[in-house]
Formats: structure tokens, sequence, C-alpha cells
């Protein structure tokens, strides 16, 4: 190939350098390539959509690596990718709705991008998903309710984006995970009784929202939770003394509503 590289190179590690310039799409030649890593360095321009070429891949890494552009619909024929990292870069445009095609993946990080537009409900395809990590950017529309079916999903950060709605009680499926962040975003109803069947739990960031009603007494059921934060919305009634049974809170916070009566010893 013109990079130098032979063809037969299963991994490829070149992170965590000072690389520049342009990615070549002479990669999509390196057709054995099972990992590809190219993350942390300081590239311009954008992801080749030739990388669709490497049918072997299954991890592929380009997080804080200075790209541009959108993320290629390409990559969606990637079928036997488990891994893929784009978190940090300055990517733009919606999220592919053929990412939904790659049904090994297990982890997905697109955080700190600007991505708009909508969460595509093709996601909820990948029921082999651990972690959805699709946090700070621009996306709006509302928590797609196809999310709840993702039996193995452990993280769920869909912090500081515009989606707007109410949060679907379906998320009340997700029995396996531990991370829920909706924090920041204009978010509006009431907390789904459901959260409470998420005995996993061990972080609720919900606040700087618009949300109303009371807190749930089933989130007394989350025994593990050491995190809940639930300040800055429009919550009101009374503090559920029933909070004081989770052992291993460690931070609570509901500063910032309309809560009334007395505080529970």
């Amino acid at each position: 190939s013109e990079i130098g590289i032979p063809q037969e190179m299963i991994e490829l590690r070149l992170n965590n350098n000072a690389l520049s310039g342009i990615l070549p799409s002479e990669l999509g030649t390196l057709t054995k390539l099972q990992v590809l890593y190219l993350n942390d360095n300081q590239f311009n321009g954008t992801i080749p959509g030739e990388l669709a070429y490497l049918e072997d891949l299954i991890d592929l890494e380009m997080q804080s690596a200075a790209l541009t552009g959108i993320i290629p619909t390409e990559l969606g024929s990637l079928k036997k990718l488990q891994i893929l990292y784009l978190s940090g870069n300055q990517l733009s445009g919606t999220i592919p709705t053929e990412l939904g095609n790659l049904k090994e993946l297990v982890d997905l990080q697109l955080s700190e991008n600007s991505l708009s537009g909508l969460v595509p409900t093709e996601l909820g395809d990948l029921t082999r998903l651990q972690y959805l990590w699709l946090n700070y950017n621009q996306l709006n529309g509302t928590i797609p309710s196809v999310l709840g079916s993702l039996p193995e999903l452990l993280n769920l950060l869909l912090n500081r984006n515009a989606l707007s709605g109410t949060i679907p009680s379906e998320l009340g499926n997700l029995l396996q995970l531990q991370l829920l962040w909706l924090h920041n975003n204009q978010l509006y109803g009431e907390i789904p009784n459901n959260i409470g069947k998420l005995s996993e739990l061990l972080e609720i960031t919900i606040q700087d929202n618009s949300l109303t009603g009371t807190v749930p007494t089933m989130l007394n059921n989350l025994s593990k939770l050491q995190r809940l934060w639930l300040h800055d919305n429009k919550l009101n009634g009374t503090i559920p003394s029933e909070l004081g049974w989770l052992a291993e809170l460690r931070e609570l916070q509901l500063n910032n509503n309309e809560f009334t009566g007395m505080i529970s010893s």
C-alpha cells in the first residue's frame, strides 16, 4: 500500500502520538485488519469511508484525534465490529442509522462532538450493546423508547444534549444498567416509577431538566445506588423518607426544586 504497511497486518496501533495530516484512504486496503487504533493524535480532515473495506475489523478507536466532517454511513457495513470509539472529535451531522446494522457492537462512544439530529431508533437493534455514550453533543428529539430493549446495556449516557419529551418508561427494562445520565437536557414529565426496578444502578443524574411530579418511592429498591442527582428541576411533594434506606448512597442533590414538608431523620 502507499502508506508502507504490509497488507497482511492484523493490528495497527498508532495511538497516543502527535500524528497530523489527513487519514489516507489507503487504510481501506489493509483488509486483514482486526484492530485499528488512531486515537489521541492531531489529524485533520475526515474519516475515510474506505474503512468500510476492513470487513474483519473488530475494534476501531479514533477518539480525540481532531477529526472533522460526518460519520461515514459506510461504517455500518463493518459487521464484525464490536468497539467503535469516535468521542472527543469535531464530528458533525447526524448519527447514521446504518450503525444499527452493527449487530456485534458492544461499545459505542460518540460523545463530545457536534452531532445533531435524532437518536436513531435503529440503535435499539444493537442487542449486544453494553456502553452507549452519546453525551456532549447537540442531539434533539426524544429518547427512543426502543433503547429499553437493550438487555445488556450497562451505561446510557445522553446528558448535555437538547433532548426533549419524557423519560421513556421502557428504560425500566434495562436490568443490567449501572449509569443513567440524562442531565442537562430539556426533558419534562415525571420520573418513571419503574426506574426503581434497575437494581444494578450506581448513578442516576437527571438534573437540569424540567421534570415535574414527585420522587418515586420505588427508588428505595436501588440498594447499590451511590449518586442521585435530581437538582434543578420542578419536582414537588415531600422528599421520600425511603431514600434513607439507600445504604450505599454517597451523593444526594435535590436543590432547586419545589419540595415541601419536613426533612426525615
